[in-house]
């Protein structure tokens, strides 16, 4: 098998891990080695980490990274990777340091750099940021949290359906770093943008994303202009907010991935030859 055909899937804040299994079923259909290892301290199902979410306490964004750099490393070869929200930030970080092929980042979390601060991103971070106690535990949102932050684009059913499955407590303290970024000289949410020689990054954003507001995401794209050794591109989902991996649209933005993947030349060689997916 080609040594290209292995990708991560790395999750964001509040969101459990087997939230991508439809992405690793169809993955696995178009002839790719599909894994999505959950956060340091997550536990292997929904139920077992919302009963106990300790292992997530005090977990930041340089343990996340280590933790699937850890994981790479043990591969025969470099991987893609796919990261949503939080994970999309990670997603960069890994690529930036050469240790993985390509990477795709979908409504990623800012990295340090980015002064855009749109108030639905504020709101949407305020059950964390809102007590500074929060930086060392966990927190849970509510259904009506989470449909601010993630439902905004979707009916209040399917809103709470997403939530009832896949959301788990999440650490404060990766909300906490990104929020300092800025006034952090060495920030764990630092990213070479300019000088890194990397495989190329696909950066996405939903136009009606609260959690991750398109200006955010356009920001990021902004601070990889000037590095032209390295291919960095944007793609935009009307109408679609944070939820756009999990909800009833994941089809789309999957398909486009896989088709992204094969323009880059990335996909095993059963699809080089093939027709696009979409």
């Amino acid at each position: 098998m080609s040594p290209n055909t292995d990708v991560i899937f790395i999750h964001g804040l509040w969101i459990h891990s087997s939230a991508w299994q439809p992405w690793l079923d169809l993955f696995t259909e178009q002839g790719y080695v599909p894994s999505a290892p959950g956060w340091p301290g997550d536990l292997d199902t929904v139920a077992a980490t919302r009963e106990d979410p300790s292992g997530l306490n005090d977990i930041g964004i340089s343990e996340i990274c280590h933790h699937y750099a850890e994981l790479i490393d043990g591969l025969d070869a470099k991987p893609l990777v796919i990261g949503h929200s939080f994970g999309g930030l990670i997603a960069q970080e890994l690529l930036a340091h050469d240790l993985v092929r390509a990477a795709v980042a979908i409504d990623p979390a800012p990295i340090k750099g980015v002064k855009a601060l749109p108030f639905s991103q504020l709101k949407s971070g305020l059950p964390v940021l809102g007590n500074p106690a929060n930086k060392k535990r966990t927190v849970a949102l509510t259904a009506k949290q989470f449909r601010y932050s993630f439902g905004n684009a979707l009916t209040d059913e399917e809103s709470d359906e997403l939530f009832s499955a896949w959301t788990i407590p999440g650490p404060g303290r990766p909300l906490f770093e990104d929020a300092l970024a800025t006034f952090v000289r060495h920030s764990p949410a630092t990213v070479d943008t300019h000088t890194a020689v990397r495989g190329p990054l696909l950066l996405t954003s939903g136009t009606e994303d609260h959690t991750v507001p398109r200006v955010v995401t356009v920001a990021v794209s902004k601070l990889y202009a000037d590095n032209t050794a390295s291919v960095t591109e944007y793609h935009e989902y009307e109408g679609r907010g944070h939820s756009l991996t999990m909800d009833h649209g994941w089809r789309d933005v999957a398909t486009d991935v896989l088709d992204w993947l094969g323009a880059k030349g990335l996909a095993p060689a059963a699809r080089q030859t093939a027709e696009p997916v979409g």
